[in-house]
């Protein structure tokens, strides 16, 4: 990646005076031979660099309030290179101002003066995909009664920007804790460095006199089935759904936990956990974020939801996928369900940027153009 230090060493005269524009605190499109003050004290914005451009044409930009290392200013390359690379340019450092004048179809904008010359951050464009802790299912003492299924980890998948020399943390979820005669424990959340967290499931509901209130989380819990079916816990928008409500009546079955792409079913519906969803980001399509199945039998949605026993302890979630575990049967006696799945955070990059620089041991694997770092576990990437 070159710096703003070797682009302005190319030392290109800027061709005749430029027009000021009134400051903008908002994204735009620059028009070629203008000038403009960029105020991102409110946020980060883009300037998105003019399109078909001419040998010639000059844009500046400068930083307006001196805020460019708290809130950067994306430059947007428009189709042309920026330093004869396909990628955008994030000024990062306060008050800078660089000119950007264009060269040719090879080069593209070439910084050809800098105020203050320092750190033109090029960044490049990263897929992610960030799944939290699934949840554990219910479980209940009273032999008549079965408890909800662990609602999914949150499923939050998409593309960032990532700026070369930044450490990009991640944070991986557990799954929840396997209970007995309880509400089955929430997962935890999974966290990537400038990502919105995924939200960790929640339990599946229950608890000694059998029925419980599913629990709200990345996918709800699904309800207690009792004399009185308990309502299942919500998802988080755009993360997962809800659980299923319990069974007031009949077998008493809990509810399935929620699922990223689909809702628990009601205990009186079969309690199956919800579905899952899939992701290609290592190069083969794979499931993630299951529902646990409810108690009494319900079947663990796909992506690593546990599957509901008629008798006895739950099953858990499968590991790194972020699925709800199962409720537990209805046996007489204390039961267990079944514990959540952890989650997992991937990051693929392409292998011509890939740097090499991680910690938390994750695995580093290629699928065509892209490195896939694959983080069960705690740790960071520096881009």
């Amino acid at each position: 990646m070159a710096t703003s230090q070797q682009l302005a060493a190319f030392n290109y005269a800027v061709p005749g005076p430029l027009v000021w524009n009134p400051v903008r605190s908002a994204s735009f499109t620059a028009v070629a031979g203008n000038a403009y003050a960029v105020n991102t004290t409110s946020g980060a914005r883009t300037v998105t660099l003019p399109a078909s451009p001419t040998a010639g044409q000059v844009v500046q930009i400068t930083d307006y309030a001196g805020t460019f290392a708290t809130n950067a200013c994306t430059v947007a390359r428009n189709g042309s290179n920026i330093a004869g690379q396909a990628n955008n340019s994030i000024l990062n450092v306060n008050r800078t101002s660089l000119a950007f004048v264009y060269i040719d179809a090879t080069q593209g904008w070439i910084a050809s003066f800098a105020f203050v010359a320092t750190g033109l951050g090029q960044g490049y464009t990263a897929s992610y995909l960030v799944v939290a802790g699934g949840a554990a299912g219910g479980s209940c003492l009273a032999g008549n009664y079965t408890p909800g299924g662990g609602g999914a980890g949150g499923f939050l998948t998409g593309t960032a920007t990532l700026i070369p020399g930044t450490t990009y943390t991640t944070t991986v979820g557990a799954g929840g804790a396997a209970v007995t005669n309880a509400t089955g424990g929430s997962g935890s959340n999974s966290t990537l460095t400038g990502q919105t967290a995924a939200v960790g499931g929640g339990g599946g509901g229950g608890g000694p006199s059998g029925a419980g209130l599913g629990v709200n989380g990345g996918s709800g819990g699904g309800g207690g089935g009792g004399g009185t079916g308990q309502a299942a816990g919500t998802g988080t928008s755009g993360q997962g759904n809800a659980g299923g409500t319990g069974e007031s009546g009949g077998t008493y079955k809990g509810g399935g936990g929620g699922g990223a792409s689909a809702a628990g079913l009601s205990g009186g519906s079969g309690a199956t956990g919800g579905a899952g969803t899939a992701s290609s980001i290592t190069g083969a399509s794979v499931t993630y974020a299951g529902g646990g199945g409810g108690g009494g039998g319900g079947a663990g949605g796909a992506g690593g939801g546990g599957a509901g026993s008629s008798v006895g302890a739950g099953t858990a979630g499968t590991a790194n996928t972020g699925g709800g575990g199962s409720g537990s049967g209805n046996s007489v006696g204390s039961t267990t369900g079944g514990a959540g799945g952890s989650g997992v955070i991937i990051l693929s990059v392409p292998t011509a940027n890939y740097t090499g620089t991680t910690t938390g041991s994750p695995t580093i694997s290629t699928s065509g153009s892209d490195t896939i770092i694959k983080f069960t576990a705690s740790g960071s990437y520096t881009a």
